[in-house]
């Protein structure tokens, strides 16, 4: 027995995937859609059914077998949910599908709403993306500004940290509430009143 088929030293590396980042997140989000479909068309199953039960008072679901997926989605709004997940970037990717399982189990919406709910969605989160990436071309055209226009606001501006005009409440406490008296050990200070 050879130590090689053990080690498997000369296999040849696990290739990468030749997909592009795009189509990785749209397959993702869209197999997502399509799991997220099944399971509430399950769950619509399950909830008819127990009604059903309750209503005859009979069991047969040990004749019934399980359904068939009844809803589709139509060629249109396949196309649309696919050019708006082509948009999203991947690293917004998981960040919507846990939005998205958030929304349904707070709503519980039937088959034909979860495709509106994901589009939503997918909305919410190209918005977020331009916000951000707004943010972040302010930040760079900020960060790219020349430092010398600075200057000439540095000469006018003189800050002095105790000469103040501004009148603040803490002054017109000063003014109308008599000195304390100090405490015993203190030395009292007068300030010669102006006459």
């Amino acid at each position: 027995m050879s130590l090689s088929s053990w080690l498997r030293w000369n296999e040849a590396p696990p290739r990468l995937s030749s997909r592009s980042p795009a189509e990785m997140v749209l397959e993702t989000l869209m197999m997502e859609l399509a799991g997220q479909m099944r399971e509430a068309e399950r769950q619509q199953w399950e909830r008819s059914h127990a009604v059903r039960k309750i209503c005859t008072g009979v069991d047969y679901s040990w004749l019934a077998s399980t359904p068939r997926p009844t809803y589709d989605l139509s060629p249109g709004e396949r196309l649309q949910l696919e050019d708006v997940c082509a948009k999203i970037h991947p690293s917004y990717c998981g960040p919507a599908i846990l939005r998205f399982r958030q929304l349904l189990a707070e709503h519980e919406p039937q088959v034909q709403e979860v495709s509106r709910l994901f589009l939503s969605v997918l909305r919410e989160v190209l918005q977020r993306m331009k916000q951000e990436e707004e943010a972040h071309k302010l930040t760079r055209q900020w960060s790219l500004r020349p430092r010398s226009s600075l200057a000439p606001f540095k000469t006018r501006a003189r800050i002095s940290p105790f000469a103040s005009d501004i009148r603040t409440i803490s002054e017109d406490v000063e003014r109308v509430t008599p000195p304390l008296p100090r405490v015993w050990s203190m030395p009292e200070f007068q300030v010669p009143k102006a006459d």
